[in-house]
């Protein structure tokens, strides 16, 4: 068969003050049509790099080699790499189309998501914007968005994350594009919204017998999806293979390294592995955790906690309806324990962690903290227990500011509550944070742009623990980074967990990242909490059949 895409020794690339780097070198592979390739590989291994070279999408002080020759419905030939800005402007969108990884940040904040997608249909059709309207209805049908009608006229911060992606499908499909390129299209979805996706990009490719370049770190979805899948190293191509031998066969030690950096219940209480320990002859496959002992002592106790937000105003401005994000939820957390906090996408479990740390109003209900109800404690009652309280947030890099040293971004906080003598005390404290962090004291002055993305999430952890904080509140802190990174951030959590004492609310929509790392597990559903109990019992016995279906998908 014809492959819809034929690389061919690929090379990209940049031209940087201290020289040109090579992102990609010289790799091979083919895309077919009707069938699905992922290419899978670290952050900073060239996955997204050879996904925008294909629409001429790379920065300008990008240089390539090598063809990507793409083969038309009519069996013409071109090479991608050498067409004219008006020709690829032709085929961006119509013949190969693209999902972005954050749908956020590529659908327009000012726009209505209808009017984006008939934007994009009228680009390369030629019919009037009643029918573009149309189509773009039926397409959002086609992506099962519910009520289309309302779905059409609403911008994009008033629907949810796996909406949103929904949209950029329906974009991204509305021309019939031969290839369609989905770069990282569920990472920060929860598992049943990942699911449903996926089901409906396959649905979708077998309907329009597309080609599919999948690129992902996360190996769940490879397995569940892709018929081929290429495995990318330092810009190398390493191992091209079926699926399941792939999978379950792998060559090289690279291939055999990813698969084995990935939480489970088989190495829970053991370090797990990185990439660059797989690498090493040497492994640690059964080198244990440090131990720490959870206690008796309650660290936060919630009690009939209500947290609501007005949907509906009347004239005069005063809310008349009312959305329950958390309704009468009550727990108890215990000191040097990290509890897993899961559910689907607008169960409110960000809701929960953001009222604990007093981000948010509560409607009614009590937060103790030290015997102290934080939601009716005064303003210096509360400037005191904020030190004790810290978050680390999803994205490390909208956290960090860009202008300022990571270094000053780490003293910030403690030069705002006096936690230090002066300038200099503090940044003493930051260094050996650094270090703490497995980062080096020459990294002070850098800014956040010169780290990577497993880099950033440590400094995020160094800043927060600056404080030296009884209580850490992880916000989907590991959900975009890829295995081998996020293997080194759980490890960074438990070695500090042990040797700090700090005590933790784990939220993630990643169930065998949230089994690995936690004692205890809270599930939520729709603003409630369903079950409460040990991971153990959560995972392998759940009593509640929302609980049941979340572990049928880890299982799956």
């Amino acid at each position: 068969m014809q492959p819809l895409i034929q690389v061919k020794d690929l090379s990209i690339h940049f031209a940087q003050q201290q020289g040109e780097t090579t992102a990609v070198n010289k790799i091979n592979f083919n895309i077919y049509a009707g069938k699905i390739t992922a290419l899978i590989g670290e952050s900073g291994s060239g996955k997204s790099a050879t996904a925008l070279c294909f629409l001429q999408l790379l920065a300008k002080n990008s240089r390539t080699n090598g063809t990507i020759l793409f083969t038309d419905s009519q069996g013409k030939t071109l090479n991608l790499l050498e067409q004219t800005n008006p020709q690829i402007q032709a085929i961006r969108g119509n013949k190969i189309a693209m999902i972005f990884q954050e749908p956020m940040s590529s659908l327009n904040p000012i726009q209505t998501c209808g009017a984006q997608v008939v934007e994009a249909i009228l680009q390369h059709k030629k019919i009037s914007k009643a029918e573009a309207k149309a189509q773009a209805l039926a397409l959002f049908t086609q992506v099962e968005l519910p009520q289309p009608e309302r779905m059409f006229n609403r911008y994009p911060h008033q629907i949810s994350g796996g909406q949103k992606q929904r949209v950029m499908i329906a974009m991204a499909i509305s021309c019939n594009p031969l290839l369609l390129i989905a770069d990282e299209p569920t990472t920060a979805l929860d598992v049943r919204v990942q699911k449903n996706i996926l089901l409906l990009l396959k649905k979708l490719q077998l309907q329009h017998n597309m080609g599919i370049l999948l690129i992902t770190h996360d190996l769940n979805l490879v397995s569940n999806i892709a018929d081929t899948v290429a495995v990318l190293y330092k810009g190398n191509i390493v191992e091209v293979n079926d699926t399941i031998t792939l999978l379950q066969q792998p060559v090289h030690q690279y291939t055999k390294a990813l698969l084995a950096c990935k939480p489970s219940s088989k190495n829970k209480g053991k370090k797990l592995i990185t990439v660059a320990d797989a690498m090493q002859p040497l492994r640690i496959d059964d080198q244990l955790l440090p131990t720490s002992i959870t206690s008796d002592e309650q660290a936060l106790v919630v009690k009939n906690l209500t947290v609501e937000f007005a949907t509906n105003n009347n004239l005069f401005g005063k809310p008349t309806q009312f959305y329950k994000a958390v309704n009468d939820v009550s727990f108890t957390i215990y000191k040097n324990e990290i509890v897993g906090l899961v559910g689907e996408s607008g169960c409110g479990k960000t809701t929960l962690g953001r009222t604990i740390l007093g981000l948010i109003k509560p409607t009614a209900g009590n937060i103790f903290i030290n015997d102290l109800d934080i939601v009716h404690a005064s303003k210096q009652q509360l400037q005191l227990i904020r030190k004790e309280l810290q978050i680390v947030f999803q994205d490390p890099f909208s956290s960090l500011n860009p202008r300022l040293s990571i270094g000053d971004a780490i003293m910030e906080p403690m030069l705002v509550h006096g936690f230090t003598k002066n300038k200099n005390h503090s940044k003493q404290k930051a260094i050996h944070l650094l270090e703490e962090v497995h980062l080096q004291a020459d990294m002070f002055d850098r800014l956040p742009h010169q780290f990577s993305g497993g880099q950033r999430q440590r400094i995020c952890i160094a800043r927060a623990l600056a404080m030296q904080p009884n209580f850490l509140i992880f916000d989907e802190s590991v959900s975009a980074l890829d295995v081998s990174v996020q293997a080194q951030v759980l490890n960074l959590i438990n070695e500090l967990k042990a040797k700090l004492k700090f005590t933790g609310i784990f939220i993630s929509h990643d169930l065998a990242v949230v089994q690995y790392i936690s004692d205890r597990v809270m599930v939520m559903q729709q603003g409630n909490m369903v079950e409460i109990n040990s991971a153990e019992q959560i995972f392998n016995h759940p009593t509640h059949p929302y609980t049941q279906a979340l572990v049928a998908e880890l299982v799956n």
